[in-house]
Protein backbone atom coordinates (compact mmCIF):
# COMPACT_ATOMS: atom_id res chain seq x y z
CA UNK A 1 0.00 0.00 0.00
CA UNK A 2 1.42 3.47 -0.74
CA UNK A 3 -0.05 6.84 0.20
CA UNK A 4 -0.71 9.88 -2.28
CA UNK A 5 -0.43 12.77 1.42
CA UNK A 6 2.18 9.84 3.39
CA UNK A 7 2.11 13.09 6.09
CA UNK A 8 -1.35 13.06 6.86
CA UNK A 9 -0.93 9.62 8.44
CA UNK A 10 -0.03 12.30 11.61
CA UNK A 11 -3.37 11.93 12.16
CA UNK A 12 -3.05 8.81 13.79
CA UNK A 13 -0.88 10.32 16.67
CA UNK A 14 -4.69 11.24 18.08
CA UNK A 15 -5.63 7.54 18.22
CA UNK A 16 -3.28 6.88 21.29
CA UNK A 17 -4.57 10.43 22.83
CA UNK A 18 -7.88 9.56 22.89
CA UNK A 19 -7.41 6.02 24.54
CA UNK A 20 -5.29 8.01 27.11
CA UNK A 21 -8.06 10.52 27.39
CA UNK A 22 -10.53 8.41 27.70
CA UNK A 23 -9.06 5.53 30.86
CA UNK A 24 -7.99 9.17 32.48
CA UNK A 25 -11.79 10.14 32.33
CA UNK A 26 -12.74 6.56 33.50
CA UNK A 27 -10.58 6.83 36.64
CA UNK A 28 -11.74 10.38 37.97
CA UNK A 29 -13.39 9.89 41.08
CA UNK A 30 -17.42 9.38 40.99
CA UNK A 31 -18.99 12.72 41.78
CA UNK A 32 -22.56 10.95 42.07
CA UNK A 33 -24.06 9.02 45.36
CA UNK A 34 -25.30 5.56 44.59
CA UNK A 35 -29.17 4.93 44.89
CA UNK A 36 -29.03 0.95 44.07
CA UNK A 37 -26.68 0.54 47.09
CA UNK A 38 -26.70 -3.94 46.99
CA UNK A 39 -23.91 -3.64 44.29
CA UNK A 40 -23.38 -7.56 44.50
CA UNK A 41 -26.77 -7.84 42.71
CA UNK A 42 -26.27 -5.00 40.22
CA UNK A 43 -23.32 -7.11 39.09
CA UNK A 44 -25.84 -10.04 38.77
CA UNK A 45 -28.70 -8.21 36.87
CA UNK A 46 -25.98 -6.99 34.06
CA UNK A 47 -22.87 -9.51 33.72
CA UNK A 48 -21.84 -7.97 29.97
CA UNK A 49 -21.54 -4.81 31.21
CA UNK A 50 -18.08 -4.16 31.81
CA UNK A 51 -17.38 -5.86 28.57
CA UNK A 52 -19.56 -3.23 27.11
CA UNK A 53 -18.46 -0.67 28.80
CA UNK A 54 -15.16 -0.29 26.49
CA UNK A 55 -16.77 -1.00 23.44
CA UNK A 56 -17.91 2.20 22.31
CA UNK A 57 -14.18 3.11 23.01
CA UNK A 58 -12.78 0.63 20.91
CA UNK A 59 -15.50 1.47 18.40
CA UNK A 60 -14.55 4.93 18.56
CA UNK A 61 -10.49 4.07 18.14
CA UNK A 62 -10.55 2.49 15.03
CA UNK A 63 -12.99 4.79 13.40
CA UNK A 64 -10.41 7.51 14.03
CA UNK A 65 -7.50 5.15 12.92
CA UNK A 66 -9.70 4.64 9.62
CA UNK A 67 -10.54 8.57 8.91
CA UNK A 68 -7.26 9.24 9.50
CA UNK A 69 -5.86 6.61 7.31
CA UNK A 70 -8.69 7.49 5.15
CA UNK A 71 -6.82 11.33 4.36
CA UNK A 72 -3.52 9.53 3.73
CA UNK A 73 -5.55 8.68 0.44
CA UNK A 74 -4.13 5.04 0.57
CA UNK A 75 -3.41 3.57 -3.07
CA UNK A 76 -3.25 -0.52 -4.13
CA UNK A 77 -1.30 -1.07 -6.90
CA UNK A 78 -2.87 -4.15 -9.10
CA UNK A 79 -1.35 -6.23 -11.77
CA UNK A 80 -3.41 -7.38 -14.31
CA UNK A 81 -2.38 -9.35 -18.11
CA UNK A 82 -2.64 -6.76 -21.00
CA UNK A 83 -4.89 -9.30 -22.72
CA UNK A 84 -4.63 -7.13 -26.16
CA UNK A 85 -0.62 -6.17 -26.06
CA UNK A 86 1.58 -6.92 -29.12
CA UNK A 87 5.82 -8.36 -28.42
CA UNK A 88 7.48 -8.13 -31.52
CA UNK A 89 10.84 -11.13 -30.91
CA UNK A 90 13.58 -9.17 -33.05
CA UNK A 91 16.43 -11.45 -33.28
CA UNK A 92 19.77 -10.77 -34.59
CA UNK A 93 20.66 -13.75 -37.18
CA UNK A 94 24.10 -12.87 -37.94
CA UNK A 95 27.04 -15.10 -38.74
CA UNK A 96 28.33 -14.93 -35.37
CA UNK A 97 25.01 -16.68 -34.05
CA UNK A 98 26.69 -19.72 -35.43
CA UNK A 99 29.34 -20.01 -33.16
CA UNK A 100 29.27 -22.55 -30.25
CA UNK A 101 30.70 -20.49 -26.81
CA UNK A 102 26.45 -20.73 -26.07
CA UNK A 103 25.84 -24.56 -26.53
CA UNK A 104 24.45 -25.91 -28.98
CA UNK A 105 24.91 -22.87 -31.05
CA UNK A 106 24.35 -18.72 -30.02
CA UNK A 107 21.02 -19.15 -32.26
CA UNK A 108 20.00 -22.84 -30.98
CA UNK A 109 19.72 -21.28 -27.53
CA UNK A 110 17.65 -18.16 -28.89
CA UNK A 111 15.39 -20.15 -30.69
CA UNK A 112 14.76 -22.61 -27.62
CA UNK A 113 14.57 -19.72 -25.65
CA UNK A 114 11.78 -18.09 -27.68
CA UNK A 115 9.94 -20.99 -27.99
CA UNK A 116 9.56 -21.45 -24.32
CA UNK A 117 8.48 -17.23 -23.84
CA UNK A 118 5.63 -18.37 -26.75
CA UNK A 119 4.47 -20.75 -23.92
CA UNK A 120 4.49 -18.39 -21.38
CA UNK A 121 2.76 -15.50 -22.71
CA UNK A 122 -1.04 -15.39 -22.44
CA UNK A 123 -2.45 -16.82 -25.47
CA UNK A 124 -4.12 -13.41 -26.17
CA UNK A 125 -1.06 -11.49 -27.12
CA UNK A 126 0.07 -11.69 -30.40
CA UNK A 127 3.58 -12.35 -30.63
CA UNK A 128 5.74 -11.14 -33.93
CA UNK A 129 9.26 -12.07 -35.20
CA UNK A 130 11.72 -9.91 -36.95
CA UNK A 131 15.09 -11.14 -37.98
CA UNK A 132 17.99 -9.26 -39.15
CA UNK A 133 21.42 -9.48 -40.39
CA UNK A 134 22.49 -6.91 -42.71
CA UNK A 135 19.11 -6.66 -43.41
CA UNK A 136 15.41 -6.55 -41.02
CA UNK A 137 12.73 -9.57 -42.15
CA UNK A 138 9.48 -9.37 -40.92
CA UNK A 139 9.51 -13.44 -40.46
CA UNK A 140 6.02 -13.86 -39.12
CA UNK A 141 3.52 -10.36 -38.62
CA UNK A 142 1.86 -10.42 -35.15
CA UNK A 143 -0.34 -13.07 -34.43
CA UNK A 144 -1.93 -15.01 -31.44
CA UNK A 145 -1.24 -18.42 -34.13
CA UNK A 146 1.80 -19.94 -31.83
CA UNK A 147 2.54 -22.87 -34.39
CA UNK A 148 3.36 -19.81 -36.96
CA UNK A 149 5.35 -18.09 -35.00
CA UNK A 150 7.42 -21.91 -33.81
CA UNK A 151 7.48 -22.45 -37.87
CA UNK A 152 9.46 -18.48 -38.06
CA UNK A 153 11.64 -19.34 -35.58
CA UNK A 154 12.70 -22.97 -36.91
CA UNK A 155 13.35 -21.41 -40.20
CA UNK A 156 15.72 -18.88 -38.69
CA UNK A 157 19.53 -19.42 -40.32
CA UNK A 158 22.50 -17.30 -39.80
CA UNK A 159 24.46 -15.12 -42.29
CA UNK A 160 25.41 -11.47 -43.01
CA UNK A 161 26.60 -9.08 -40.52
CA UNK A 162 24.34 -7.08 -38.27
CA UNK A 163 22.07 -4.09 -38.55
CA UNK A 164 20.64 -2.95 -35.09
CA UNK A 165 19.36 0.30 -36.20
CA UNK A 166 17.74 -0.14 -39.07
CA UNK A 167 16.25 -3.66 -37.32
CA UNK A 168 14.61 -1.55 -34.85
CA UNK A 169 13.18 1.00 -37.21
CA UNK A 170 11.44 -2.25 -38.75
CA UNK A 171 10.41 -3.89 -35.49
CA UNK A 172 8.91 -0.51 -34.26
CA UNK A 173 7.04 -0.21 -37.67
CA UNK A 174 5.33 -3.90 -37.46
CA UNK A 175 4.59 -3.07 -33.43
CA UNK A 176 2.50 0.29 -34.60
CA UNK A 177 0.92 -1.69 -37.28
CA UNK A 178 -0.21 -4.25 -35.01
CA UNK A 179 -0.85 -1.65 -32.58
CA UNK A 180 -3.40 0.00 -34.47
CA UNK A 181 -7.47 -0.13 -33.62
CA UNK A 182 -10.19 0.37 -35.20
CA UNK A 183 -11.96 2.73 -32.94
CA UNK A 184 -8.36 5.00 -32.93
CA UNK A 185 -7.20 3.49 -29.52
CA UNK A 186 -3.94 2.16 -29.50
CA UNK A 187 -2.92 -1.43 -28.05
CA UNK A 188 0.30 -1.16 -25.75
CA UNK A 189 3.67 -3.32 -27.65
CA UNK A 190 6.37 -3.70 -26.64
CA UNK A 191 10.16 -5.33 -28.31
CA UNK A 192 12.58 -7.81 -27.44
CA UNK A 193 15.82 -7.82 -29.20
CA UNK A 194 18.29 -10.19 -29.10
CA UNK A 195 22.25 -9.63 -30.32
CA UNK A 196 24.98 -11.11 -30.15
CA UNK A 197 27.49 -8.56 -31.47
CA UNK A 198 28.02 -4.58 -32.21
CA UNK A 199 26.95 -2.84 -35.62
CA UNK A 200 28.52 -3.97 -38.76
CA UNK A 201 25.73 -2.64 -41.51
CA UNK A 202 22.69 -0.91 -41.94
CA UNK A 203 21.71 2.97 -42.06
CA UNK A 204 20.22 3.86 -39.08
CA UNK A 205 22.39 3.42 -35.77
CA UNK A 206 21.39 1.79 -32.98
CA UNK A 207 20.83 4.82 -31.59
CA UNK A 208 18.35 6.80 -34.16
CA UNK A 209 16.88 3.21 -34.24
CA UNK A 210 16.57 3.49 -30.60
CA UNK A 211 15.12 7.19 -30.68
CA UNK A 212 12.05 5.75 -32.83
CA UNK A 213 11.31 3.16 -30.50
CA UNK A 214 11.08 6.37 -27.74
CA UNK A 215 9.07 8.22 -30.14
CA UNK A 216 6.88 5.76 -30.73
CA UNK A 217 7.02 5.19 -26.60
CA UNK A 218 7.66 1.03 -27.04
CA UNK A 219 9.81 -0.21 -24.51
CA UNK A 220 12.75 -2.33 -25.77
CA UNK A 221 13.92 -5.00 -23.74
CA UNK A 222 17.39 -5.96 -25.26
CA UNK A 223 19.28 -8.99 -24.20
CA UNK A 224 23.64 -8.77 -25.04
CA UNK A 225 24.33 -13.07 -26.11
CA UNK A 226 27.41 -14.85 -26.05
CA UNK A 227 31.12 -14.89 -23.94
CA UNK A 228 33.60 -12.13 -24.36
CA UNK A 229 35.72 -14.68 -25.33
CA UNK A 230 36.52 -16.17 -29.08
CA UNK A 231 33.31 -17.39 -30.65
CA UNK A 232 34.44 -20.81 -30.98
CA UNK A 233 33.07 -23.12 -34.17
CA UNK A 234 32.43 -20.01 -36.73
CA UNK A 235 33.91 -20.53 -40.04
CA UNK A 236 34.03 -23.16 -42.32
CA UNK A 237 36.60 -24.94 -40.57
CA UNK A 238 35.73 -23.97 -36.86
CA UNK A 239 37.34 -21.71 -35.08
CA UNK A 240 36.62 -17.65 -35.68
CA UNK A 241 38.57 -16.05 -38.96
CA UNK A 242 38.05 -12.69 -37.29
CA UNK A 243 39.71 -12.66 -33.75
CA UNK A 244 36.28 -12.64 -32.27
CA UNK A 245 36.62 -9.21 -31.99
CA UNK A 246 33.82 -8.32 -34.68
CA UNK A 247 31.31 -11.31 -32.56
CA UNK A 248 32.28 -10.09 -28.67
CA UNK A 249 28.48 -8.78 -27.42
CA UNK A 250 28.16 -5.58 -27.32
CA UNK A 251 26.12 -5.20 -23.70
CA UNK A 252 26.96 -1.38 -23.15
CA UNK A 253 24.79 -0.36 -26.69
CA UNK A 254 22.57 -2.78 -25.69
CA UNK A 255 21.80 -1.55 -22.48
CA UNK A 256 21.59 2.35 -23.71
CA UNK A 257 18.66 1.39 -26.02
CA UNK A 258 16.70 -0.37 -23.17
CA UNK A 259 17.65 2.69 -20.97
CA UNK A 260 16.30 5.30 -23.50
CA UNK A 261 13.30 3.64 -24.39
CA UNK A 262 12.54 2.82 -20.86
CA UNK A 263 13.04 -1.44 -20.99
CA UNK A 264 15.46 -3.57 -19.10
CA UNK A 265 18.84 -4.63 -20.54
CA UNK A 266 19.86 -8.18 -19.59
CA UNK A 267 23.44 -10.24 -20.13
CA UNK A 268 23.35 -14.02 -21.35
CA UNK A 269 26.38 -15.98 -21.74
CA UNK A 270 24.97 -19.36 -21.64
CA UNK A 271 21.97 -21.05 -22.86
CA UNK A 272 20.10 -21.32 -19.54
CA UNK A 273 20.58 -17.87 -18.71
CA UNK A 274 19.15 -16.98 -22.39
CA UNK A 275 16.16 -19.33 -21.45
CA UNK A 276 15.66 -17.40 -17.77
CA UNK A 277 15.85 -13.80 -19.30
CA UNK A 278 13.19 -15.15 -21.80
CA UNK A 279 11.05 -16.95 -19.15
CA UNK A 280 11.14 -13.93 -16.60
CA UNK A 281 10.36 -11.68 -19.92
CA UNK A 282 7.03 -13.58 -20.80
CA UNK A 283 5.99 -13.76 -17.14
CA UNK A 284 6.80 -9.23 -16.61
CA UNK A 285 6.19 -7.71 -20.32
CA UNK A 286 2.66 -8.70 -20.61
CA UNK A 287 1.64 -7.45 -17.46
CA UNK A 288 0.66 -3.88 -16.77
CA UNK A 289 0.15 -2.22 -13.06
CA UNK A 290 -1.67 0.23 -12.53
CA UNK A 291 -2.31 2.20 -9.18
CA UNK A 292 -6.15 2.54 -7.66
CA UNK A 293 -7.17 5.47 -4.60
CA UNK A 294 -9.17 3.10 -1.93
CA UNK A 295 -9.56 6.41 -0.01
CA UNK A 296 -13.56 5.79 -0.08
CA UNK A 297 -13.17 2.79 1.58
CA UNK A 298 -12.05 3.90 4.54
CA UNK A 299 -13.82 6.59 4.59
CA UNK A 300 -16.97 4.43 4.75
CA UNK A 301 -15.91 1.98 6.97
CA UNK A 302 -15.25 4.95 9.27
CA UNK A 303 -18.36 6.15 8.88
CA UNK A 304 -19.79 2.50 9.85
CA UNK A 305 -17.31 2.33 12.96
CA UNK A 306 -18.97 5.29 14.14
CA UNK A 307 -22.66 4.23 13.70
CA UNK A 308 -21.45 0.99 15.22
CA UNK A 309 -19.88 3.66 18.13
CA UNK A 310 -22.92 5.42 18.27
CA UNK A 311 -24.80 1.77 19.30
CA UNK A 312 -22.45 0.53 21.65
CA UNK A 313 -23.19 3.58 23.66
CA UNK A 314 -26.90 3.04 23.82
CA UNK A 315 -26.13 -0.67 24.70
CA UNK A 316 -24.07 0.77 27.38
CA UNK A 317 -26.28 3.34 28.64
CA UNK A 318 -29.31 1.33 28.47
CA UNK A 319 -31.58 1.68 31.93
CA UNK A 320 -31.58 -1.63 33.84
CA UNK A 321 -34.90 -3.58 34.10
Amino acid sequence: MTFGAPYLLLGLLFVPAAVVTAVWLERLPVRHAVVFTNLDLLASLSPGRRLLRWLPLALFVLALATAATALARPRFRVVSASAHSTVVLLVDVSGSMSATDVQPSRLGAAQTAMDQFAERVPRGVRLGLVSFSSMPYEVVPPTVDRESLRNGISLLSPQGGTAIGDALRLAVQVAENAGKHPIGHRRPAAIVLLSDGAQTNGALTPFQGAALAEAARIPVDTIALGTAGPAFGFGPFGGDPFGGAAFKPDPTTLSEIASETGGRSYRAKSAARVSQVYRSLGTSITRSTSTHEVSSWFSGAAALLLLGTLGASRLRWESLP
